[in-house]
Parts: structure tokens; C-alpha cells; sequence
């Protein structure tokens, strides 16, 4: 049994690290840090309750700390762990500038400990279903990838520290982490990345809304979010040429997590018919459409994984690297935003 600790017990520990932690076999969640009141000790009877990642370090039998606390502390916090001989998981994004990222890394790697970047929508149901239609090369060659994720929230939220100015806050380093990281995963390293990122809110104090092309040879991606989306567009369209398909909505895990704060249903992360993609396909020079239905998504997958990197039995679900790739993208992206050009991309790992 692998004792973990969950450092933070905001949305990230309470909705995403928690309960998927509880849920695994091999895993147990033992303590969390929570700077004021006991509600994961009300959740989970019998962990223990932390004032600090400096107490929790106390306890030797804790051999995996997970940090989920606003993203200015990430990097601090992971080395910290790190350096005292704990393996890390570390919420996206792993840190505010990919020289962060580098140092965790560094830091890792000095310690012989694993450090693991959670991009847990990798095991959203919708882009497991997209993969597999890709991988069969259900589209033939892929001309065009589209993915958004929109939401409508007019109003900034002043009281929330990604929305009131805090360093590491905005919609680019919070959602923009996520679709990037997919794009990367089904794509490779693109040559170029163009970017609009803007304020589009009134009284906005962060970026809350990005467009990012990413070029590759043949292909163009074009990624996105906004908080001003009473129309959300597709969460995919992706067009081949073979044919295309697009999925809108958003994958259920979130939302049933945060209603539920455990893994309770048996269907867990099953969509209803009337959610799955349309795939449009050319059959003799006629277009068939049809649903595809969509894969379960799982975010248990990724901890399960996680406890099987620890054990030495497979390779961490998420690479170092990765992280450090998406956050070199989202630099440049800023920096083709700010001088509005695009800005070719240099990989030197």
C-alpha cells in the first residue's frame, strides 16, 4: 500500500486528487494539508490533518505527495518534496514559466524520484474516443483539428485567485494547459505557433480568452477557450480526408466529482447517446453520418498508473517532459501574442 499525501484541499484536492486517490487500489490517501478547518477529515475518517508540507514531510511513511495548491507554489513545493526523498504529483500547470518546470526536473532526477505532471484529461472520455478514431485512421490523413473549451462565466470571479491578478493565474495557463497537451499527444511538435490571447470580460484583470494555431506540415491545429461562450462550440471537430467529426460538451467526470466528491456510480464516466460525436464519413462518394459512441472516461487510470510507475511494474503515465513541452508552447504562444507574429518553435530537449 502506497500512503500519499494530498498537499491543498481546494478544488484541485478536493474534486480531482482525493477522491481518485481513495479510489485506487494500492493507493491510500493518508494525509492532506488544509491551512484552515477539517473538511477532508470529514470526507476521509481517518487521514491525518496537516498545517503545512512541512509537517506532512515529518511523517517518513508517506511516500508519494501530491501538490494541488494555487500554481505560484507548485514548483517550490514539488522541490521541496522532491528534495526529501518523496515522489511528486504535481497539479497542471506544473509551473508558471518552463524554467520552473526545469528545475523540478533537475531536482527529480538529483533524487532519483519520480515526478509525475497531472494531465488528467488525457483520460477524458472524449479525447480516448478521438484517439482511437485516429489511430484506425478512421478520417484518413487529418487536414484540420479544431479544440475549445468554452465556458460561460461573464462575470470575473475578484475573489478567486486565478481570476484576480495573482501571478500563474488566467485562462492560458489553466485551460490552455489541457488542450495543448492533447494536441501534443496526437500530433507531435508542431514547427510554429500564432496566438491571440486576450481580455474579453469587462473589468477583467487576467487573460480570459486564447485562439493558438499550431502549424505542422499539411495539418493546421487550432486550439481555444473563452469565459464568454453562451454558445459553446464544438469540444472537437476535426476534419480528414476521409471525412470528419465533431463532439461538443464536455466530459462528465468534473462535474460528477464535484457533485458527488467520490466515485460512486458504477457507469462512472459514461456519456448518454444524446452527448456522443458525429462521425460524417465519404462511402463511395456519399456522406454517412453516425454517433460514435463515447469511451468511458477515468481518471482513476491515471493514479492507477501512477502506483504502477512507483512499483517499478510501467512507466509514469505522464513524462517530465511533456509538461516541459507544453509550457515552452504556452511561452511562445504568449510571445506571438504580445508581438503579433508567429514564432517558430525551437526543441532542443
Amino acid at each position: 500500500m502506497i500512503r500519499a499525501g494530498v498537499v491543498g484541499y481546494g478544488l484541485a484536492g478536493r474534486v480531482f486528487h482525493a477522491p481518485m486517490i481513495a479510489a485506487v487500489e494500492g493507493l491510500e490517501l493518508a494525509a492532506v494539508v488544509e491551512r484552515s478547518g477539517r473538511a477532508a477529515e470529514q470526507a476521509y475518517p481517518g487521514i491525518t490533518t496537516y498545517p503545512s508540507l512541512d509537517a506532512m514531510l515529518g511523517d517518513a511513511t508517506i511516500e508519494l505527495i501530491v501538490v494541488a495548491t494555487p500554481n505560484t507554489t507548485h514548483a517550490p513545493f514539488a522541490k521541496q518534496a522532491l528534495a526529501a526523498g518523496r515522489h511528486v504529483v504535481v497539479d497542471k500547470p506544473v509551473g508558471i514559466t518552463s524554467q520552473e518546470v526545469a528545475e523540478i526536473i533537475a531536482v527529480a532526477k538529483l533524487h532519483d524520484r519520480l515526478f509525475i505532471p497531472f494531465h488528467n484529461r488525457r483520460w477524458d472520455g472524449d479525447f480516448q474516443t478521438l484517439q482511437q478514431l485516429l489511430h484506425a485512421k478512421t478520417l484518413g490523413r487529418i487536414v484540420s483539428f479544431e479544440s475549445t473549451f468554452d465556458r460561460w462565466r461573464p462575470a470575473p470571479r475578484r475573489g478567486v485567485w486565478r481570476e484576480d491578478g495573482t501571478p500563474g493565474g488566467g485562462i492560458l495557463l489553466d485551460l490552455g494547459t489541457h488542450v495543448a497537451d492533447q494536441a501534443l499527444q496526437l500530433f507531435g511538435l508542431p514547427e510554429a505557433v500564432g496566438a491571440e490571447i486576450v481580455s474579453e470580460r469587462d473589468n477583467a484583470v487576467t487573460d480570459d480568452a486564447f485562439t493558438i494555431r499550431l502549424r505542422y506540415p499539411h495539418l493546421t491545429v487550432t486550439l481555444g477557450a473563452t469565459a464568454l461562450a453562451a454558445q459553446p462550440r464544438p469540444r472537437f471537430h476535426v476534419r480528414g480526408t476521409h471525412g470528419g467529426f465533431v463532439k461538443s460538451g464536455l466530459d462528465p467526470q468534473e462535474n460528477r466529482l464535484k457533485e458527488t466528491g467520490r466515485v460512486v456510480e458504477p457507469n462512472w464516466g459514461t456519456e448518454p447517446p444524446s452527448a456522443w460525436g458525429i462521425l460524417a464519413i465519404d462511402v463511395d462518394g456519399g456522406m454517412i453520418s453516425k454517433p460514435v459512441e463515447t469511451i468511458a472516461g477515468d481518471y482513476r487510470l491515471y493514479y492507477a498508473a501512477v502506483r504502477d510507475a512507483l512499483l517499478g511494474k510501467a512507466a509514469p503515465p505522464v513524462l517530465a517532459t511533456d509538461a516541459l513541452r507544453v509550457s515552452r508552447l504556452l511561452e511562445w504562444a504568449s510571445q506571438s501574442s504580445e508581438e503579433r507574429r508567429e514564432i517558430r518553435c525551437e526543441w532542443d530537449e
